[in-house]
């Protein structure tokens, strides 16, 4: 019995998505909830899982078509999952016959009329996208494929040295690498982004972790990272300044009274936004485990819609890269995003002496439309305060 694969649903507001990777070809052997196919969408990865066990019988969508939810993937046929039956041993040399045969269809993904066309004309069935339902191949999608003009051949090349076109390479944007492009266009076509910067002597949270990190690996199973103390760093301005915690939303402004916090970080498939959830009520171990788990996550495409929806606030972090200096683009529709980048052991003054400290460059993006530059500056400000001081995270003073 023939069962579809369908496209499920792929979370809020998300209509279609690209094939991106067949895990099986037809004919493999199945087992029931194994995964067939990967969907990538503007967001995320997901898994489409063999609805039962048997055998991958016809594919209706190659790598890199675009489906909706609820199209029909492929077929499988329904079984025990065992291997597809081996070819017959070959038969003793006959004559040959005078036309090679077109490749086999089920009657699920073709009709007999097309078959029959296809195999008169040595059109390759499998090789056919089908308008009817589920994808199936009816007799005009076979002759649309013999009408289509053929590809002319290139022109004969000249002698002499290779045109730049032999060393280039042509590859088609990841939804993903889409939906980034055109969140970046829509922030700086709606927003009006400045950039204000200040530098944190990165010193005494050095100490406080070089003292504590092995006792705090031991009690909570994580490292003791910066991000943590960022966070926290972060929360307490934003408290203090609320314009950088707020959108714009046509004539009014939402002021948000929690602090979603999110992290950029690098996934398999480039730069996602997973979001720390009411961070505020954190601690730095929980904080720590937090930014770890999104970003294993991350890492391996098993981040949901969910974990990138609704932040408040993004903090980016250029440093583990080596970037001395950088102005982040808003995470639309949030007011600020704050950018850490590298420690450099730089000479500064300190009660009038030049000294070496390892300093950090921070730089905040905002929204001059909500956000003055007043309270943009001291919003870095209190987090240099914090940062240089961490008792004061740990006291809340």
């Amino acid at each position: 019995m023939a069962v579809e694969i369908k496209v499920p649903p792929l979370g809020e507001s998300i209509t279609e998505a690209v094939v991106g990777k067949w895990n099986k070809k037809p004919g493999d052997a199945v087992t029931a909830d194994e995964p067939l196919v990967v969907l990538e969408t503007d967001k995320v990865t997901i898994d489409v899982p063999a609805p039962s066990a048997g055998s991958l019988s016809s594919i209706a969508f190659k790598e890199g078509d675009k489906v909706r939810v609820g199209e029909v993937l492929g077929l499988l046929e329904a079984g025990a999952g065992a291997p597809a039956a081996k070819p017959a041993a070959a038969a003793p040399a006959a004559a040959p016959a005078p036309a090679a045969e077109a490749p086999a269809a089920s009657d699920a993904r073709s009709t007999p009329t097309a078959r029959k066309v296809a195999e008169e004309n040595r059109v390759d069935i499998s090789q056919v996208k089908g308008s009817g339902a589920g994808g199936r191949v009816h007799k005009d999608d076979v002759l649309g494929q013999l009408n289509r003009p053929a590809t002319p051949a290139a022109p004969a090349q000249p002698a002499g040295p290779r045109p730049n076109a032999a060393r280039e390479e042509r590859v088609r944007m990841t939804p993903l690498r889409k939906r980034v492009a055109e969140r970046l266009i829509q922030a700086q076509s709606t927003a009006a982004m400045l950039t204000t910067f200040n530098e944190v002597d990165m010193g005494e949270v050095m100490a406080l972790r070089k003292k504590y990190n092995d006792k705090f690996q031991q009690k909570h199973g994580v490292k003791l990272g910066f991000m943590s103390f960022f966070i926290r760093a972060s929360v307490e301005a934003l408290k203090a300044f609320p314009q950088i915690n707020a959108e714009i939303d046509g004539e009014d402004v939402i002021f948000k009274h929690y602090y979603d916090i999110g992290v950029a970080v690098s996934g398999s498939r480039g730069l996602v936004v997973p979001v720390v959830r009411n961070a505020d009520k954190q601690g730095l171990a929980e904080l720590e485990k937090s930014v770890g788990e999104l970003g294993t996550k991350a890492r391996n495409d098993k981040l949901a819609l969910a974990d990138l929806q609704g932040g408040t606030f993004t903090i980016t972090n250029g440093g583990i890269f080596g970037s001395m200096l950088s102005t982040p683009i808003l995470n639309p529709p949030q007011t600020g995003i704050l950018g850490m980048h590298n420690i450099v052991e730089r000479p500064v003054a300190r009660d009038g002496q030049v000294v070496i400290r390892p300093i950090m460059y921070i730089a905040l993006t905002y929204d001059h439309r909500l956000v003055d530059g007043r309270e943009a500056v001291q919003f870095l400000v209190r987090v240099k305060e914090c940062i240089e001081d961490p008792e004061r995270l740990l006291l809340d003073v």
